[in-house]
């Protein structure tokens, strides 16, 4: 979803409260102070509700380098726009195998975005998809989508974009699992400092011991 800029949302909230005002005091006929009332909460809460968010800002609380922070907010603001626009041109895109191609790309792009979100110190495995795939991927479907509207088109190239498009899903689904690799390995670590401190306080686990049932003789 596309961010409104800093002020905007003020503004559009109160233009609505300007508009609001006379229609409820004079078209409704009510009281000018509930109207006054009702038509700030509505402003303020329009304001509100279209104001930038901060990505970041539970993580700032939590002491995360400012730096990686800010670099992870400023890569995510320009590929976000990206991926809208490709969900634009799959819809625009005739070949229902290639729109759905783009519509993947669109979801996996989004799926890093949502976990860059939740920790930027992952920022370095996936700041090439984000520079160089995404914006490529974006400049790709264009092309199809130019090249299908063509009064001639030019099967050869739409053979050869098309194909393009089904790489670079391979290259997305690649870096998405660059992440997966990072939950792991802070899993494994996790399960390392766990089995350590157990170890301190309960001792190590030891080994099974296998259990001897009896048979009985006929």
């Amino acid at each position: 979803m596309a961010r409104t800029p800093a002020g905007l949302g003020w503004i559009a909230g109160g233009t609505a409260a300007a508009v609001l005002l006379p229609s409820l005091a004079i078209g409704l006929a009510m009281p000018f102070w509930i109207a006054l009332a009702i038509s700030a909460a509505a402003g303020v809460g329009i304001g509100v509700a279209l104001a930038p968010r901060n990505r970041f800002a539970a993580l700032e609380a939590s002491g995360i380098a400012r730096g990686k922070i800010e670099f992870a907010n400023e890569l995510l603001a320009e590929a976000e726009p990206l991926a809208e626009r490709m969900e634009y041109t799959a819809s625009a895109i005739r070949s229902r195998a290639v729109a759905d191609r783009i519509r993947h790309l669109v979801q996996i792009a989004r799926d890093i975005f949502a976990a860059i979100e939740s920790d930027p110190l992952r920022l370095d495995r996936v700041r090439r998809f984000l520079t160089y795939y995404l914006p490529r991927a974006a400049e790709i479907a264009d092309a199809y989508r130019a090249l299908e509207k063509s009064a001639v088109p030019d099967t050869a190239r739409l053979t050869a974009t098309g194909d393009m498009i089904e790489r670079l899903d391979g290259a997305f689904t690649r870096y998405a699992a660059n992440l997966r690799d990072a939950d792991l390995d802070k899993l494994d670590i996790e399960l390392k400092l766990l089995k350590s401190s157990l170890d301190d306080d309960i001792g190590p686990t030891s080994p099974d011991t296998p259990i001897e049932t009896k048979r009985g003789t006929s």
